[in-house]
């Protein structure tokens, strides 16, 4: 029998990669004639890097940038096996793991270094730019990135707004006189991990600002000032980014990058799956194994274990998945389109925190489990 463990990383826990260890060293202890074939993934957020470069052969990069809160980064990027494609994501540059728990304000928090990244990789001689747009801790729509890429956004008195989400409700016009010219001239995709719009109930500020630290006054706050901002961008480009799709992943850096970069926003996790060879290991194997930090509703928009769930049912393959912990019941995850078992690191008695510290054992004794699953699988029962 053959498994293709295919797990996204359990954030601030274990990476792609060492998740996929975890759970191949499992089965192995339960099952040793099954084999598993390691194909870790991302969906656009953190470990987007990781994955597209080892796959590819590729080359690690690094870069001082400015962080989500103004402070200077260590970011990591990377130039892929092709030697012209570069792998960027807004996690290294202004990401949610780079600001303390006490500290974050989506309020604030900025993706200057986000542009300031994609001006390096140009610098490099990238000429095509893969940039995952997820697990952000801000707000700002892009507008931080566009500042670092020479655009000047104003006020009705021609003054420069300032950094951060909270601040786009004073923008009247933006002034593309001084703008980075670059990366409109090449190829610039949008790995996202979301499909969200940008604004209203299902946007950005709605849906994953409150996790980044915003309250429910701060919500409001922010949803307008992204309807102000979308406003002026249609004004501007004639571009009508309220509406489309995953225009508010990354806390709307989606939309910033179609309007100031004219980049193409497609689904991480598509991205990713492809550039690894997702299809052609899939068509070799029996079953496949995932998993990630938390099972949500948010896999609904468009999450890695959305899309491997998706692509397994064409191959006409079960998919079994291991979650640091799950949002209600493993059952309303499974079934039809869903998974065949759902197991969580999390279960009565064991809390978040000790499932975070014990994470590579607990996953190792949760692959354990899945290996009766399999062996049962493979006996036909």
């Amino acid at each position: 029998m053959r498994v293709l463990l295919c797990p996204d990383s359990f954030k601030g826990t274990l990476s792609a990669f060492e998740a996929a260890e975890c759970i191949a060293e499992g089965i192995r202890d339960a099952a040793p004639h099954v084999e598993t074939i390691p194909l870790p993934v991302a969906d656009g957020g953190e470990g987007t890097v990781q994955v597209l470069v080892s796959a590819t052969g590729g080359q690690w990069r690094e870069a001082h940038v400015t962080g989500p809160l103004g402070t200077p980064v260590v970011a990591v990027w990377g130039m892929l096996g092709d030697g012209t494609t570069a792998a960027i994501e807004m996690a290294a540059a202004s990401g949610l793991s780079l600001v303390p728990e006490g500290k974050r304000n989506p309020m604030i928090t900025t993706t200057f270094g986000t542009g300031e990244l994609i001006r390096i990789a140009l610098d490099a001689g990238a000429k095509r730019i893969i940039l995952g747009v997820g697990g952000s801790a801000t707000n700002d729509g892009g507008a931080g990135m566009a500042e670092a890429l020479g655009v000047r956004l104003l006020d009705r008195w021609g003054n420069r707004i300032g950094r951060g989400g909270a601040a786009l409700a004073q923008l009247d016009r933006i002034d593309m006189s001084f703008c980075e010219a670059r990366p409109r001239e090449i190829e610039i995709i949008a790995a996202c991990d979301v499909d969200n719009v940008l604004t209203g109930p299902e946007g950005a500020s709605s849906v994953y600002a409150p996790q980044k630290g915003a309250s429910p006054e701060d919500v409001i706050v922010l949803d307008r000032a992204l309807m102000t901002y979308a406003g002026v961008l249609k004004r501007t480009f004639q571009i009508d980014v309220a509406e489309m799709k995953s225009a508010g992943a990354g806390g709307g850096l989606g939309a910033g990058l179609v309007a100031f970069c004219g980049a193409v926003l497609q689904r991480g996790a598509d991205i990713v799956l492809d550039v690894i060879g997702f299809e052609e290991q899939a068509a070799t194997v029996d079953a496949i194994v995932t998993g990630e930090g938390r099972v949500d509703k948010q896999m609904k928009y468009g999450k890695a274990l959305q899309a491997i769930t998706e692509r397994a049912a064409r191959h006409g393959l079960p998919v079994y998945a291991i979650a640091g912990s799950i949002d209600g019941q493993a059952s309303a995850y499974c079934g039809a389109g869903g998974f065949t078992a759902l197991l969580s690191l999390s279960r009565k008695g064991i809390s978040r925190a000790h499932a975070q510290s014990q994470a590579k054992n607990l996953l190792r004794k949760r692959a354990r489990e899945l290996a009766g699953m399999l062996t049962r699988l493979e006996d036909g029962f």
